[in-house]
C-alpha cells in the first residue's frame, strides 16, 4: 500500500537525486521546513544574512562545481532581493537554481501575505522560470531546471514553491523520480574551421591568446596549457581566467596587457567575450586590422561587436584538443621578436610598479599589495571586489590554479565578495583543505554585505578579509578635511558623493563575535598581521589596511573603461 509523502520531502529527495550538497539562503514563511528537511536528508544548509549574498554564494558554488548551486528564499521581498544576484549569474553564465517560497495558490490575487508575481519577475533574468502545478510534477520541474542551467550557455533558473504545495500530501506511488542530469555532451568544431584557425595562427607575426572565464568553467586547463606550450604563443587571462595557465608561466604577458592587445595581429579567444572587459575588440585598444579566432559554446557570441574571422563553435576542452592535433610539431622559436617586445614592456612596467610600491608613508595601493603578495602563502583562493582594489590587486595577487579567483565579473557587480568567499570556504574545505581563502575588499565594496561576517563566524570559516581602506568610493578624503566640512553646515550638501567616514575601524567588527581584528598603516604592520591570522585555522580574520585616500592608479595609456565618444 502506497504511503503519503509531503511536498517538501518530495522536493528535497529530488534535490538529493540531482546531487545538491549545499543550500544557501534565508528561511521564513513558507520555506522553514525546506531547510530543516534538507539537513535531515544530509544536504548542508548555510543560513546567510541577506538574500542577495545567499544568491552570490549559490552561483559561486555553481561555477566551482559545474552543477547548479541552490539558493532558498522566502516569498515577495525575499525573492525580489535575489534579482540582482540572479542577473549577475546570468551575465557571468553560471548555473544556479533559486527556490522561492510563495503565497498559497488558493489565496492568489486576494492580497495574500507577500503575494508577488515571482515567476514573471524572474523570467527576464533566468533561462527557466516555473511553478510546479502539483507535488507530483516537482521532480520533473526540478530536473528541467537543472538541465536548463547546465546545457548550452549556463545560467540561472527559478522554481516557485507555493506554501500549500510544500505542506500538501500525495501518494508516494505517484512520484516519478528523474535521474541526475548528466554533464552536457561535448561539441566539436568544424574541422575545416579548426584548420583555418591553426593556419592563421602559424602565419601571424604577433599572435595572442586570451583565456577567459569560460575556459576556467570548462575545466580545459590541461588542454590549454598543452596548446600554449605547443604553439609558443603568449597569452593573457581575463580576470577570472587567471590560473587556467599559471600567472607565473613565461608566456603569460598580463603585465604588458595594453601593448599585447594593441599590437596583436591575430587573437585566439578561449571562452572570452568581446564585451566591455576586452574593450569590444575595437580600436584604439586593438589593432584595426586584427583578426579574431573565437572558441565558444554559444554561437550567439560570434560577430557580436566586431566580425569573428574564424568561428569555432564547441566546448573549449574538445576544440582545444582539435587545435592541438591540427597544429602538428612545435616550431623552433616562433614569434621571438614579438615575445621579446612584450618582455621589454613587462620589465618596464615592473620597474614602474616597483617605484610605486616603494611609497609607504602613507601606503598606496601598490605598496599595500606588494606587501600582501610577499607575505601570503602560494596558491591562495582570492576573492576580490572594489574598483582600484580589484584592478590593481589583480596584477599583484597571482593565481597558479584555475577557478581560484572570484571577482565582480562580467556584470561589474559590487557586493559579491563576502558571499563568494563563504562559498569558496565551503568548497575548499571539501576539495582543497590546505588552501586559504583571502577576501580582498575595497571599503565601499565591503559595506554592501559586511554583516556576512557573522555568517563566517557562525560556521567557523577561516576566511581572511583584507579591507583596502581609502575612505571612499574610488577615493575619499583625509579626516581633517572631513571634520572641517562637518563643521561648515549641511553634510548632505558639502560632503563629496564619493566619500565615506574616514579612518573607520572595520576590524573591530571581529570583536563582536569573539575574534580579533588588525588595523594596519605600515608594511611592517601588514606583515605582522598576516603572520598572526595565518596561524588561525578555525576563525575568520579581518585586516583593515589604511591607505592614502587620494591614492590612484599609475598613469594609463587608456582608461580602464571604454566609453562612447560624445
Amino acid at each position: 500500500m502506497a504511503e503519503n509523502i509531503e511536498g517538501v520531502e518530495v522536493l528535497i529527495n529530488t534535490l538529493k537525486d540531482q546531487g545538491v550538497e549545499y543550500i544557501f539562503g534565508i528561511v521564513g514563511i513558507p520555506v522553514v521546513e525546506v531547510a530543516l528537511v534538507a539537513q535531515q536528508k544530509g544536504i548542508k544548509y548555510v543560513g546567510m544574512r541577506n538574500e542577495q549574498a545567499a544568491c552570490y554564494a549559490a552561483q559561486a558554488i555553481g561555477y566551482l562545481t559545474g552543477r547548479p548551486g541552490v539558493c532558498l528564499v522566502v516569498s515577495g521581498p525575499g525573492l525580489l532581493h535575489t534579482i540582482g544576484g540572479i542577473a549577475n549569474a546570468k551575465e557571468n553564465c553560471w548555473p544556479m537554481l533559486v527556490l522561492g517560497g510563495s503565497s498559497d495558490t488558493d489565496q492568489e490575487s486576494m492580497g495574500a501575505f507577500q503575494e508577488c508575481p515571482q515567476v514573471e519577475a524572474c523570467r527576464p533574468y533566468c533561462k527557466y522560470s516555473a511553478r510546479p502545478p502539483s507535488i507530483d510534477s516537482v521532480p520533473y520541474i526540478i530536473s528541467q531546471a537543472f538541465k536548463k542551467c547546465m546545457y548550452g550557455r549556463p545560467g540561472p533558473a527559478y522554481v516557485d514553491l507555493p506554501g500549500d504545495l510544500l505542506r500538501g500530501m500525495t501518494l508516494s506511488s505517484n512520484i516519478v523520480n528523474y535521474p541526475r542530469v548528466p554533464p552536457p555532451p561535448p561539441n566539436l568544431a568544424c574541422p575545416t574551421s579548426v584548420k583555418n584557425a591553426v593556419e592563421l595562427l602559424r602565419n601571424a607575426r604577433s599572435p595572442l591568446i586570451i583565456i577567459g572565464k569560460g575556459a576556467a568553467y570548462s575545466r580545459a586547463e590541461r588542454e590549454i596549457l598543452s596548446f600554449v606550450e605547443l604553439s609558443s604563443i603568449p597569452f593573457i587571462p581575463t580576470p577570472m581566467g587567471k590560473g587556467v595557465v599559471s600567472d607565473t608561466h613565461p608566456l603569460c604577458v598580463i603585465a604588458a596587457r595594453a601593448l599585447a592587445l594593441l599590437e596583436a595581429d591575430v587573437i585566439l579567444l578561449l571562452g572570452a567575450r568581446l564585451n566591455w572587459i576586452l574593450h569590444f575588440g575595437r580600436p584604439p585598444r586593438f589593432n584595426k586590422n586584427v583578426k579574431f579566432i573565437q572558441v565558444d559554446l554559444c554561437p550567439e557570441e560570434f560577430h557580436t561587436s566586431v566580425p569573428t574571422d574564424v568561428v569555432l563553435a564547441g566546448d573549449i576542452k574538445s576544440v582545444t584538443n582539435q587545435m592541438i592535433s591540427a597544429f602538428g610539431k612545435k616550431n623552433a622559436d616562433p614569434f621571438s621578436s614579438w615575445k621579446q617586445k612584450l618582455r621589454l614592456k613587462i620589465e618596464e612596467n615592473r620597474q614602474q610598479n616597483l617605484s610605486m610600491s616603494n611609497i609607504s608613508n602613507p601606503l598606496n595601493y601598490y605598496s599595500a599589495f606588494q606587501e600582501l603578495q610577499s607575505s601570503l602563502p602560494p596558491n591562495c583562493f582570492f576573492v576580490s571586489e572594489g574598483a582600484n582594489t580589484m584592478d590593481i590587486g589583480r596584477s599583484y595577487l597571482l593565481n597558479k590554479q584555475p577557478r581560484f579567483r572570484l571577482d565582480a565579473g562580467s556584470f561589474g557587480t559590487m557586493g559579491v565578495g563576502l558571499g563568494f568567499a563563504i562559498a569558496a570556504a565551503f568548497w575548499v574545505k571539501d576539495h582543497s583543505p590546505s588552501t586559504r581563502v583571502i577576501c580582498v575588499e575595497g571599503d565601499s565594496a565591503f559595506g554592501f554585505s559586511g554583516m556576512e561576517i557573522e555568517t563566517m563566524y557562525r560556521y567557523q570559516l577561516p576566511i581572511i578579509i583584507i579591507i583596502i581602506n581609502n575612505n571612499g568610493i574610488f577615493n575619499g578624503m583625509p579626516s581633517t578635511l572631513y571634520e572641517e566640512l562637518v563643521k561648515e553646515g549641511d553634510t548632505a550638501l558639502n560632503i563629496p558623493a564619493t566619500s565615506l567616514t574616514p579612518n573607520t575601524h572595520y576590524e573591530r567588527m571581529a570583536s563582536l563575535f569573539g575574534g580579533e581584528g588588525h588595523f594596519c598603516q605600515t608594511k611592517t604592520e601588514i606583515s605582522s598581521a598576516l603572520k598572526m591570522v595565518l596561524k588561525e585555522s578555525q576563525k575568520p580574520s579581518i585586516i583593515n589596511i589604511m591607505i592614502d585616500p587620494i591614492s590612484q592608479r599609475k598613469a594609463q595609456n587608456f582608461d580602464w573603461l571604454t566609453r562612447s565618444k560624445l
